[in-house]
């Protein structure tokens, strides 16, 4: 499959119109049996790829995305569609496109469709109560992750080059992780969140989920840079992407304690084992990282279940239908108290600390994504060496502390046996999202991450 500056290329070339893609790719939404999309916009994206087709046309150029296929997920705004948020009883159509997706449409990329997850992006499975669950192309019995696990599902189908998804605890990354392909989580504040449906907004951000580091990079820095209409934004000039990073003398630290409490399954471990081994063999300087704060899930959830409380509070005052496990958790954010919240931001703060002096010692910290690969649909339970946990604790133990620091991470598949791989993420300190890809870029080629297609896809 090409990749999006492949596409891109052919369709200013003329090699390729645009209209012959996106007919292609809805051709194959409609085949599919993976309950990605929660709707299609056919008439609009034909419209988008006929005025792309038309500059190439005219001779002028239709930009960097011309003609990419792009999904959308179901709580960014885009003029004139539905905004669901993925749950039963909110229903806006908004005047005005997010403005990280509104970027991505200046430069060509044409949205085909807005994708299934988890009810408010409040979850990690994409088991939807009212649009039904999202199925991972690997194996449709399983999750492909959440929230954002019908951006995730359809990019390794081959449903779309590239999607977009929001990342407040994972959600980006896990959906990334668990189909196999690679997810960008940008330092909060780097991409802006306004027009997006917000989850906890100190932690959500926007990013990208793709077949490749190179395409996560094209689609990050074209929507990175601030924006005056979004509070969180920030305004420093992202520094530009350069070529792989040249792994010698580079430090990579191991937080061995947060590791080695992981419920992990030997699947798992093995493939960060191998991927440890393998990097200090080419030369990397491989250090342990110490992030004493990251494992008190307490004080995690306090601090965000807070903010989730208050931005549902009418939805909540109004007696509004959520789904049941959902509403569960729904239940515990309004329990919270001033206090909780108040030593949760505490929590927060020290979790930062502990992170600014790990980055002090290495230039980049790796984790497993997460703690499994797989996550029977209709199951709450998941196996892993210390017995069977919750999904939730498994999937989101190495990410959700990520979103409380602030930090940006990068997730890709290892180039080990699995369907899907297991997957790595790696951190980097605050704004440094072109030392991620740089990394992520080397790993690709040195042939240590490789994104594979899932026999059925098309």
């Amino acid at each position: 499959m090409r990749g999006v500056e492949g596409i891109a290329s052919a369709v200013r070339s003329g090699e390729v119109l645009a209209t012959e893609l996106v007919a292609e790719h809805l051709e194959q939404i409609d085949r599919s049996p993976l309950n990605a999309f929660t709707s299609i916009d056919a008439e609009g994206a034909m419209a988008a790829a006929q005025r792309v087709d038309a500059r190439v046309q005219h001779g002028e150029d239709p930009g960097r995305l011309a003609g990419v296929p792009l999904a959308v997920k179901a709580l960014i705004n885009q003029a004139g569609l539905v905004n669901t948020a993925g749950s039963s009883f909110y229903r806006e159509t908004p005047d005005e496109t997010a403005v990280a997706l509104r970027r991505l449409e200046q430069q060509g990329a044409i949205p085909i469709g807005r994708t299934g997850l988890h009810e408010f992006a409040f979850g990690f499975s994409s088991e939807n109560h009212w649009f039904g669950p999202v199925r991972n192309p690997w194996n449709t019995n399983t999750s492909p992750g959440g929230s954002s696990g019908g951006s995730g599902a359809a990019v390794a189908a081959g449903l779309v080059a590239a999607a977009l998804g929001t990342d407040t605890g994972g959600s980006v990354r896990v959906p990334a992780a668990l189909c196999g392909v690679v997810g960008l989580k940008v330092t909060h504040g780097r991409i802006p969140i306004s027009g997006v449906f917000p989850l906890a907004p100190s932690l959500d951000t926007v990013g990208p989920i793709s077949r490749s580091v190179s395409d996560a990079a094209a689609l990050y820095e074209l929507m990175a840079g601030g924006d005056e209409s979004d509070p969180w934004s920030a305004f420093s000039e992202p520094t530009s992407i350069g070529p792989p990073s040249i792994p010698k003398g580079l430090r990579v630290g191991i937080p061995r304690g947060w590791i080695e409490e992981a419920p992990m399954t030997d699947e798992v471990s093995s493939a960060f084992e191998w991927i440890t081994r393998t990097l200090r063999e080419s030369g990397v300087d491989i250090q342990t990282a110490d992030l004493p704060e990251v494992g008190d899930s307490d004080h995690l959830l306090a601090s965000a279940y807070g903010e989730i409380a208050v931005v549902h509070r009418e939805f909540r005052t109004a007696g509004r239908e959520y789904g049941p496990e959902v509403e569960r958790r729904m239940a515990r954010a309004d329990t919270i108290s001033v206090d909780e919240y108040v030593a949760g931001l505490e929590w927060r703060a020290r979790l930062r600390q502990s992170a600014e002096r790990a980055f002090k010692g290495v230039d980049l910290i790796i984790t497993p994504a997460t703690c499994t690969t797989t996550k029977v649909i209709g199951e709450d339970l998941v196996d892993t060496v210390q017995g069977q946990v919750h999904y939730r604790s498994a999937l989101s133990w190495f990410s959700a502390p990520i979103n409380h620091a602030g930090l940006p991470a990068l997730t890709l598949p290892l180039a080990v046996a699995g369907n899907p791989a297991p997957a790595l993420q790696v951190i980097a300190p605050w704004w440094r999202e072109h030392t991620l890809l740089e990394f992520g870029l080397f790993l690709e080629g040195a042939g240590l991450s490789e994104v594979t297609t899932p026999p059925d896809a098309d």
